[in-house]
């Protein structure tokens, strides 16, 4: 089946309208149980006071939002704002005192970061982290790709296992709230973007990139706490560019992005003042009582928060990142887009770190099961590292490992005779419709797999067990035929997107006859 395959217009109206109204009926539910329940004994903690006029609190289980928008949020902007300012300031006055701003920016960003973390985190974690890169750099110039991942990978354990993590965090001083997420946040980001400045000098022919090269790397402060990473390649790239020049519409594309992003923070809080969809999956005894639509629609708003939280967190950061002309990674594909495991993730720093190092440099195309399975599970070892081992996020890998082979199981034995014989019998239409059917339950999945990271283990076997067993067949079947809605306008905005790109060319006249003169 072409990506390209249409079907009738009014086929796509009847989803659409299935679709809006399973999302009303699903939000209904959780509306009402948020409302009756505001003042249940188990929300006190999470749930706090809002609106006071209008009579509603407010949503307020996830630390990360709170801290990024309410408690510390004059904070991260007045560092990003010194950022941009302190930028701005020294390409006015290198023209006067006779130095290439455009040559010297890298190193401008580099010396303001370095003195922001200094100022934020003092003297010790400025040089652990500084020995975690002299560490990497040391390594690097033996130019061996594993000797690299062995010393990355044994770096970045030590801040995410006892005891050694531990020992680390004691040498930073100081008791302000943000320290913890600071210290793991920095130090994580930093040996992640030392190891691809270890791995790209491995594959730099002649000489070495030299030490301060990675110190300016490393320390751009948008994305020193909290990402995402920009491979070195790139960024070095893209920072020791001296043709600064904005491409037409470009700054009008900025602005437009940093306000969308501002209208996602405004959304977001008035969802939060009526739809306690994080609060609700933490009290297993109200989740028991809900209806089996309630269950599906706070998985999924769960995940779409999620994605939410990471676009607007990260566009933040990008935003600045553009006003250096960098060009940074794009914020995570929306779950709403996502059936199939191949695309899934919620950080796509971190997922292009992954993909070019480890998943297509071990699986190449993608279409030997071997290789898919070597290159998932050392994908997802690393990346149960990055998250730091314990039970919960073991399981996680596992599910998401698996699915990304069962994806390519599927396809291999879908491509046999008699089954790949029948396919092409039938019309394009027809196999879109039934490649539906599995992606819509591959979409279940997904959330599956992904909501036990975000909520906990018990509500994801909650809403699976709810949705597989004991709502079989009603609630089952009617889940599905509404994803299956969802997975066909997916699949139609793929395939606009794909004419927009590369357009069918005009069939001719008369069947391609030429007309006689």
């Amino acid at each position: 089946m072409g990506i390209k395959t249409a079907l009738p217009r009014y086929e796509l109206y009847l989803y659409t309208a299935v679709l809006a109204v399973a999302l009303i009926w699903a939000g209904s539910w959780i509306f009402e149980a948020s409302s009756e329940n505001a003042n249940r004994k188990s929300f006190k903690e999470s749930v706090k006071p809002g609106w006071h006029y209008f009579g509603r609190k407010m949503d307020a289980a996830d630390f990360e939002w709170v801290m990024w928008f309410t408690t510390f949020r004059n904070h991260i902007l007045f560092a990003l704002v010194g950022h941009v300012i302190f930028a701005k300031i020294f390409s006015l006055v290198a023209p006067k005192i006779v130095i290439n701003g455009c040559k010297h920016r890298s190193l401008v960003f580099g010396v303001y970061g370095g003195l922001a973390v200094l100022v934020t985190m003092g003297w010790t974690f400025l040089a652990l982290v500084l020995s975690h890169c002299i560490i990497l750099y040391s390594v690097a110039i033996f130019k061996s790709k594993w000797m690299c991942f062995a010393a990355g990978l044994c770096t970045l354990a030590s801040i995410k296992l006892e005891p050694f993590n531990s020992w680390q965090e004691a040498l930073v001083t100081g008791s302000f709230s943000l320290q913890d997420i600071l210290f793991y946040g920095g130090c994580g980001f930093s040996i992640m973007r030392c190891m691809s400045f270890a791995l790209e000098n491995c594959e730099k022919k002649e000489g070495n990139y030299t030490f301060s090269d990675l110190v300016k790397y490393n320390f751009y402060l948008p994305f020193f706490f909290f990402g995402p990473i920009m491979t070195f390649d790139r960024f070095h790239a893209q920072a020791n560019n001296t043709q600064l020049i904005r491409k037409e519409r470009e700054m009008w594309n900025i602005t437009t992005k940093a306000l969308l992003h501002l209208g996602g923070i405004l959304v977001v809080d008035v969802f939060f003042h009526y739809l306690y969809i994080l609060t609700i999956p933490s009290d297993m005894k109200l989740v028991a009582k809900l209806s089996d639509w309630s269950l599906a629609g706070l998985a999924y708003s769960n995940l779409v928060y999620d994605w939410v939280k990471s676009a607007v967190m990260f566009g933040v950061i990008n935003t600045v990142a553009m006003l250096d002309h960098l060009d940074p990674p794009q914020p995570p594909k929306c779950i709403t887009m996502l059936y199939v495991f191949a695309e899934t993730h919620f950080d796509r720093g971190i997922n292009d770190w992954l993909c070019k190092y480890v998943y297509d440099y071990i699986g190449g195309n993608h279409d030997q099961i071997f290789k898919e399975l070597l290159a998932t599970i050392c994908t997802f070892g690393i990346t149960t590292l990055w998250l730091g081992p314990c039970e919960l996020v073991y399981i996680w890998s596992f599910f998401n490992c698996f699915g990304l082979n069962f994806e390519l199981w599927v396809a291999k034995f879908f491509s046999l005779p008699p089954l790949s014989t029948i396919e092409s019998a039938m019309g394009e239409a027809m196999s879109r419709r039934i490649r539906g059917l599995f992606n819509a339950a591959n979409f279940w999945a997904i959330v599956l797999y992904n909501v036990l990271s975000l909520n906990s283990l018990e509500f994801a076997k909650m809403v699976g067990r709810r949705l597989i067993f004991k709502g079989f067949p009603l609630s089952t079947l009617s889940v599905l035929l509404v994803t299956y809605c969802g997975v066909q306008l997916v699949k139609e905005r793929e395939r606009q997107q794909a004419l927009l790109e590369d357009p069918e060319p005009a069939k001719p006249v008369d069947g391609g006859k030429e007309k006689a003169e």
